[in-house]
């Protein structure tokens, strides 16, 4: 079977009415500050990381796609070595090979960077120059020129036929990255996107949302639901007879701080659309809902940090995709 991802058209065209300049305007308001309020959460989010997986954070920052970003983010510190293995393992060029040619390329650019670009108040990764070298590996070719008319210094490295131009304007050793024109521009981006999705497993990996919603709640009960939103766009799907088939398996348990099990439940869910009704569909969620009803020592669970473990496969692509919120009952 083939898999299938179907894109929607979309904007006034798709519609076949202009929107009104009143709802468009209010609407926009509304996506930026829910925008603005989500870049919030993660700057936040980030600053709260230890040191360990701060450095980790840093480091990937070039090859680490939104969805990955936004997971780790929101992981406790007990789930994020798995996060971090399972990181490398989605790019390892040989799956299920002990050695992992792209992390250790990639780890030993880091090093090198580093030791390359250490005089500008930072590490050598995080600077413009230590961020080409990562993403392009060494210039075939590396020209400095000292102060020119203007007061300027300049690198230029060259990958073939193509040049990475560098320009320190004080001449003291800060050299920033220079976009000669749109199309070298492009070729940058283009090479850091190359650099995220190197391999098909990276493409395969999507994000969803997970929360625990309280119904009803008494001294020694508690009723509720877990709420799992899949993004229609970002599942794969067999096409059968004409129709784009696959089964969620979606799997939830709430375990305590010491990993004992308050609830484990596994429930699959049969999707089948046509192409028109994906298209459809292609900014909507599938929401899965799982009840939740807890009716021993909920005193005492009430008083814990209670983990959220949910687990999803889509049949229609290999691996399941895992996740790990932190969740207080009654909240």
């Amino acid at each position: 079977m083939n898999a299938v991802r179907e894109r929607a058209p979309s904007g006034p065209a798709a519609s076949g009415r202009p929107p009104g300049g009143q709802t468009t305007a209010r609407l926009a308001l509304l996506v930026l500050a829910a925008s603005v309020a989500f870049s919030c959460r993660l700057y936040q989010l980030e600053h709260r990381l230890g040191p360990k997986y701060a450095e980790f954070y840093s480091e990937v920052q070039y090859i680490m796609t939104g969805e990955e970003r936004k997971i780790f983010l929101e992981l406790p510190d007990s789930e994020r070595d798995a996060f971090i293995e399972d990181f490398w393992k989605r790019r390892n060029p040989i799956p299920d090979s002990a050695e992992n040619a792209f992390k250790t390329e990639y780890e030993a650019r880091v090093l090198r960077a580093n030791q390359l670009f250490h005089g500008e108040g930072r590490a050598g990764y995080l600077t413009d120059r230590g961020r080409i070298y990562i993403l392009f590996g060494p210039p075939m070719d590396r020209l400095a020129y000292p102060m020119d008319a203007g007061g300027y210094c300049r690198e230029i490295w060259y990958y073939g036929a193509f040049p990475v131009i560098f320009v320190d304007e004080h001449c003291q050793g800060q050299y920033m990255l220079t976009a000669v024109n749109l199309e070298h521009l492009q070729a940058l981006n283009m090479a850091q996107g190359h650099f995220e999705q190197t391999f098909e497993q990276a493409k395969r990996f999507f994000d969803y949302d997970v929360a625990l919603v309280k119904e009803r709640s008494g001294p020694d009960r508690y009723e509720g639901r877990v709420v799992v939103d899949i993004p229609y766009a970002g599942l794969w799907f067999d096409l059968k007879d004409d129709r784009l088939t696959t089964t969620l398996e979606v799997r939830v348990a709430l375990r305590r701080a010491s990993g004992a099990a308050v609830l484990d439940v596994r429930r699959s869910y049969d999707l089948g659309l046509s192409e028109d009704e994906l298209r459809a569909k292609k900014d909507k969620s599938f929401r899965a809902e799982i009840p939740v009803v807890l009716a021993n020592d909920v005193a005492r669970l009430r008083t814990e940090r209670l983990a959220l473990h949910v687990g999803v496969r889509n049949t229609a692509e290999e691996g399941e995709l895992k996740k790990v919120v932190e969740v207080r009952l009654d909240r």
